[in-house]
């Protein structure tokens, strides 16, 4: 069974007690953040989800720079959002602004190592996946699949290795070739993110951070549209649903209708049973009809 999320708010109060000893039992990450930071309302929940795959053996510890000002002066944090590593009571890495979720691993991999993975090659494979470790997955499922071509659920899963590395004609040779009815819903996904990537393709600007620039100064329904994509390719589901629900409400008819089918294709994506996807289906719908 996985280990709960380590999260913590941190206080001049607990922060040594979380920060200082208690990174000397397992690493600690610091998250400086405030509530009028946009940046901060992004990249925190993607820090949530990779501590959450380190299963316990991270912790994230959260600082509210509003109200947390002496811890602010001894960091001298100039600006946000702002992370440090801490390992054995010593900050040892860190960064300032947003990041995307392959860099910040890139970080914690050279200090924190992922636990072990246990299970059939196929669980290893998702749970690599999961971790963002594409090429690593992609080599246990090649092995797999050498021994059993017949594994749809394997193959399905190295196409999306695939497309995930920027081989998406080779990707969707693959998903052409899968049409057992039960692997519908496993089929579905790897098809939306594929479809996913091609549309990102035909962008003139990927970088994340810069469409947040641009959509902050100056909203419209391109940028909208695009941010929602480069968020769905980050793994920031709640952020793409809620962009293109909003630009749903606001033009529904843009692009011949793409919101909605942007939409339905990050529920296929996610899958139906997840929180986020029942509350946007329903909103959808009640927009709808």
């Amino acid at each position: 069974m996985n280990e709960p999320i380590l999260m913590i708010d941190v206080t001049v109060e607990n922060f040594n007690q979380v920060v200082i000893e208690g990174s000397s039992s397992k690493p600690v990450l610091i998250d400086f953040w405030a509530d009028w930071c946009e940046p901060c309302k992004t990249l925190t929940p993607l820090l949530e989800e990779i501590v959450a795959s380190y299963q316990g053996e991270l912790v994230l510890a959260k600082i509210n720079c509003d109200e947390q000002q002496q811890i602010v002066a001894q960091f001298g944090v100039r600006s946000l959002p702002t992370v440090v590593l801490f390992k054995d009571g010593q900050p040892i890495d860190g960064f300032t602004g947003a990041s995307t979720e392959s860099i910040i691993r890139k970080m914690l991999e050279k200090h924190v190592q992922l636990p072990e993975v246990q299970g059939s090659e196929l669980d290893q494979a998702k749970a690599l996946y999961d971790a963002n470790k594409v090429e690593q997955a992609k080599k246990i499922l090649q092995s797999s699949l050498d021994v059993d071509n017949k594994n749809m659920s394997a193959l399905i899963l190295y196409a999306r290795c695939l497309a995930d590395m920027g081989e998406l004609g080779e990707a969707e040779t693959i998903l052409s070739s899968v049409s057992e009815e039960d692997y519908k819903k496993e089929l579905a996904a790897a098809k939306a993110l594929l479809a996913f990537l091609r549309e990102a393709q035909s962008f003139s600007e990927t970088d994340i951070t810069v469409l947040q620039k641009r959509y902050q100064e100056q909203p419209n329904d391109e940028l909208t549209y695009q941010l929602a994509i480069n968020f769905v390719l980050q793994k920031q589901y709640e952020k793409a649903m809620e962009l293109l629900f909003s630009l749903f409400i606001h033009n529904s008819n843009y692009q011949e209708g793409i919101p909605r089918k942007a939409l339905i294709q990050l529920f296929e994506l996610i899958g139906a049973d997840d929180p986020h996807v029942i509350n946007y289906r329903r909103k959808l719908y009640q927009a709808l009809y």
